[in-house]
């Protein structure tokens, strides 16, 4: 199973986990993660983690800096019917009525380059490969909607296209099995 981590739920981890892990081992664990590549760290993802909260992600895991730790997305390019998911299933129509069509396209261009959809690019992707290995999405985003961006939010496109995922606790706790009292002081 392989796991896409997106950079709420590495803010998350920064702040709510790891400042009790006092011997580093949970984030030496996180760290062998994506080593192996168990856990996939995107590179747009750990472009915008340089731009949270004083860098806190990028200066805690430092490693997330390394190209070797990153999995590049610029090869990760939406086919056709991708954009016609983006026009009819991924954008939020109350929000898209506001918008001319010149600014649709400039808010479906500026989505294209988000992590967010080279997450559903790369599960999609993965899907019509009918690859063996499953691939969980990791995120700390609600499916309320409170933003007035233009597409949905990220939880609400999974359950549309059936892929699965979980925050960083359901992580832990369901899919690793770990017992945080092993890491955590």
């Amino acid at each position: 199973m392989k796991f896409l981590i997106d950079t709420s739920s590495l803010s998350i981890l920064v702040r709510y986990y790891l400042p009790f892990d006092k011997s580093n081992s949970l984030k030496n664990f996180i760290k062998h993660k994506i080593e192996t590549k168990e856990l996939l760290l995107f590179d747009v993802v750990a472009d915008e983690s340089k731009y949270i909260s004083k860098r806190i992600i990028a200066n805690t895991l430092e490693f997330i800096k390394e190209k070797d730790f990153q999995i590049s997305t610029k090869d990760l390019l939406p086919f056709p019917k991708f954009f016609n998911m983006l026009d009819n299933e991924f954008c939020n129509t109350v929000q898209k009525g506001k918008l001319t069509e010149i600014e649709f396209e400039t808010e479906k261009t500026r989505y294209l380059n988000t992590a967010d959809a080279k997450f559903i690019l790369y599960c999609l992707k993965e899907k019509s490969l009918l690859s063996i290995e499953k691939t969980v999405l990791i995120t700390e985003e609600t499916t309320s909607e409170n933003d007035n961006k233009a597409f949905k939010k990220l939880p609400q496109i999974c359950t549309m296209k059936d892929i699965p995922h979980c925050n960083i606790a359901e992580f832990f706790k369901d899919y690793l099995k770990l017992r945080m009292s092993e890491y955590l002081e």
